[in-house]
């Protein structure tokens, strides 16, 4: 007569043979999961590099309209410059373009690689504000 082990000594034996398994199963993982980090954290160092630019050239029409016909662009250039923090100004390409009607400015960032001052990417971010030159 054989005795049957049951179902505890099924389950027993099947743990016993994926020893090992869950090691494995978290090596192949954690490659997988720091890569979507990675990436995760590269789309925000873009978003947060576009929302410097916007704002920046914002702030540098804001106060080229605001300073008068002699020294807008003088202004401009000063008012990005101040928005912009250290790691992003260095990249930073400003024109600021008195018009007929319109004063624009248009800044131009390099999106650093995973942190500020490491690298840059080959995409610039561009953003351009424009508001009616009322000092002309």
């Amino acid at each position: 007569m054989t005795r049957d082990a049951g179902e505890p000594g099924r389950i027993r034996t099947g743990l016993r043979r994926d020893r090992g398994q869950l090691s494995i199963e978290f090596t192949g993982m954690v490659p997988i999961i720091l890569v979507t980090l990675v990436l995760l954290w590269q789309a925000v160092l873009v978003g947060y590099t576009f929302t410097l630019a916007s704002g920046a050239a914002d702030e540098g029409v804001r106060k080229a309209v605001a300073a008068g016909a002699w020294d807008m662009q003088s202004r401009c250039q000063e008012a990005v410059h101040e928005r912009l923090p250290g790691a992003w100004e260095g990249s930073a390409d400003i024109r600021c373009e008195p018009g007929s009607d319109v004063f624009k400015a248009t800044v131009r960032l390099e999106t650093p690689v995973l942190f500020p001052g490491f690298a840059s990417l080959p995409i610039p971010v561009t953003a351009t504000a424009g508001a009616a030159a009322e000092g002309k």
